[in-house]
């Protein structure tokens, strides 16, 4: 994994600091919400990384050795069976963090973490990041929070891939995905749309093709662009407003304190 930057030198405002990181941008969603001497403990512990598509951050029961704050790009959180199929439980991107039982003490990763878009990551050593928790209060509240996150949308994960139709589901995903990335266009192949729906490839051809044939979606090998997002929302099933509605309130409550 190529490394893109060296440690901040700290010598920058409170707002460079919070929004740059040795003159690249802070798109991570937890790290913005930092106080000035919380972000200056991670950032001299931190280096910011390339992320390319289909790179294992975390593998099913390995130990974890460093955690990831997302910057760009995609990450699926996927469960593993022992005949080597695998669902996705989580999606995440600069929303999230990548590393979650770190800051509950535990060392080993109860799923592979996948990068499926390009993108970067702020990446810290797992030991100093246990360190670096005992003295950021704060982190610690997001983390814990943004775990309940992910908890919720494995949950609703779980029934969406068990009550919905595939075409249903993968616009959904395709809806999630483009709003972690913030473009239309995903580099995604029928293998990566089959691993993540834990469907058969040809039950994801006929899915795009559903999607394309009514206009919101076109669909090339490896390609998918949207091309009508307000179609594609009236095509997904229920499961993207209710993770929506439910993340809204939480955020506004969590203000609100």
């Amino acid at each position: 994994m190529a490394k893109t930057s060296s440690r901040n030198n700290g010598n920058s405002s409170r707002s460079t600091r919070k929004r740059n990181f040795d003159g690249h941008q802070i798109h991570n969603a937890i790290l913005l919400e930092l106080p000035r001497k919380e972000c200056e403990n991670v950032f001299a512990k931190m280096e910011l990384v390339l992320t390319p598509s289909r790179l294992i951050l975390h593998e099913m029961g390995g130990p974890i050795k460093f955690v990831y704050f997302v910057n760009s790009g995609l990450i699926s959180i996927l469960n593993i069976m022992s005949d080597g199929k695998s669902v996705e439980v989580g999606l995440t991107g600069k929303e999230g963090f990548v590393g979650l039982p770190i800051a509950v003490g535990f060392e080993t990763s109860p799923t592979r973490a996948l990068s499926q878009v390009t993108g970067t990551a702020f990446r810290v050593n797992a030991k100093a990041m246990g360190n670096i928790l005992r003295e950021c209060p704060e982190l610690e509240k997001h983390l814990h929070r943004y775990a309940l996150e992910l908890a919720l949308q494995g949950a609703q994960l779980a029934a969406c891939n068990r009550l919905h139709e595939v075409d249903e589901r993968l616009a959904r995903w395709l809806l999630m995905s483009q709003d972690r990335v913030d473009s239309p266009n995903l580099s995604l192949t029928q293998e990566s749309l089959s691993m993540m729906l834990g469907t058969r490839r040809a039950s994801v051809t006929i899915a795009a093709g559903i999607l394309q044939k009514a206009g919101f979606i076109t669909y090339q090998r490896g390609h998918v662009k949207i091309e009508d997002r307000a179609g594609l929302e009236d095509a997904a099933c229920e499961c993207y407003g209710i993770l929506n509605q439910q993340l809204k309130r939480w955020r506004k409550n969590s203000r609100a304190i």
